[in-house]
């Protein structure tokens, strides 16, 4: 055997070791292709370590460690860079809770702007009257759903509805809503013409709703003894978890309705509730069947938006109820004295509709100063 020649690192290697012959495709100088011929040399670096493998072992290892070892913590470097950090979470969820007042307060105001629109064409059409008793059968109905938003808030509360489906179940009550209405008027309607004496059963209604609002405790936020609550709970079978926003979903080879599907059936029996009073308000207003179902239906649609700007803030107005309740109370009185031929204006009811619900809100503002 002949003597070996001593390399790096003093490890000995094979004098005249076999050579692999890679072929490099000579590349034009004008030819630009620097990512296809390094991987060509790459090859041929290969190659090459294959040769004397010994040789390599203390020498080129160790650089792909190096270089290894670099490559590695200049991407853990660059992926906690693109993590969010907590205090970038936290800002993140205020911009999108802004977004989204935002984006609630500008359709609210449309909503708004559309109804007060359609009551000055009304006015413009037919008169200043028929303008008075659609903006007065809007205001009742726009209090109203207000009223309707402190059950919605005890709904989701008691179901522990998470926040981001919420909405879906706002956009199927609202639906209900508009639908169910729509019947209940045109029924209404049907029979006020026919017997003139419902109109005493409806201002008992409007009577008996008025004192429940007077005389109902505030601390009552337990819906677990509800009725309309443990019917739905009766009679629609109901997995114990959520699954997404589905209304349905298979447990344990079953289908059943998760508890978001419990939800809306709840808001809207609710509803269904809110609407026994409602509509008989509106009918002591006006009896013309198109302003009955114009002022309700501008009062509906905003009414998701509606929640989300003042869902927060709902123990904040205290006063509102006892306003509502004047407001149900003035109604019931004036449906009596309707039918017993002592009217009173349009206007006048107008009045003192704006002026009860002003009169809440406003008592509501300032003792929420006065206690801050």
């Amino acid at each position: 055997m002949s003597l070996a020649s001593v390399i790096h690192h003093g490890v000995l290697a094979p004098a005249k070791p076999d050579r692999i012959f890679v072929s490099v495709p000579v590349i034009p100088p004008n030819f630009r292709a620097r990512g296809w011929t390094e991987s060509r040399l790459s090859l041929v670096s290969a190659a090459n370590r294959r040769l004397s493998p010994i040789a390599c072992s203390r020498g080129t290892d160790q650089e792909d460690d190096v270089s290894s070892s670099s490559s590695s913590s200049s991407s853990e470097k660059e992926s906690r860079d693109l993590l969010p950090h907590k205090d970038d979470d936290g800002g993140l969820r205020e911009t999108l809770k802004d977004e989204t007042y935002k984006t609630s307060f500008k359709t609210v105001a449309l909503c708004v702007s559309a109804a007060v629109a359609f009551g000055i064409g009304i006015g413009l059409k037919d008169g200043v009257g028929k303008a008075s008793e659609f903006f007065a059968g809007y205001l009742l109905e726009q209090s109203l759903s207000v009223d309707n938003l402190f059950v919605f808030v005890l709904v989701f509360k008691y179901f522990k509805v998470p926040l981001m489906y919420q909405n879906r179940v706002l956009s199927y009550g609202v639906a209900g809503a508009i639908i169910f209405r729509f019947t209940l008027i045109l029924i209404g309607t049907a029979t006020l013409q026919k017997f003139e004496a419902v109109n005493l059963l409806l201002a008992a209604v409007l009577l008996y709703s008025s004192f429940k609002l007077f005389s109902s405790e505030e601390d009552d936020t337990d819906l677990s003894d509800n009725f309309i609550v443990k019917t739905c709970q009766r009679f629609i079978p109901v997995t114990s978890t959520y699954d997404g926003n589905r209304f349905f979903t298979k447990h344990d080879g079953i289908w059943k309705a998760t508890p978001l599907l419990l939800t809306v059936a709840v808001i809207e029996l609710s509803d269904i509730a809110f609407a026994v009073d409602s509509i008989p308000a509106v009918f002591g207003v006006t009896r013309d069947p198109f302003i009955v179902l114009t002022s309700n239906l501008f009062a509906i649609l905003g009414l998701r938006s509606l929640y989300t700007l003042i869902s927060e803030g709902m123990d904040d107005l205290e006063y509102l109820q006892p306003s509502i309740a004047v407001v149900l109370g003035f109604i019931g009185f004036k449906m009596i004295l309707d039918f017993f031929g002592f009217h009173v204006s349009t206007e006048a009811s107008l009045g003192i509709v704006a002026l009860s619900l002003s009169t809440g809100v406003l008592l509501s503002l300032t003792n929420k100063s006065g206690d801050s």
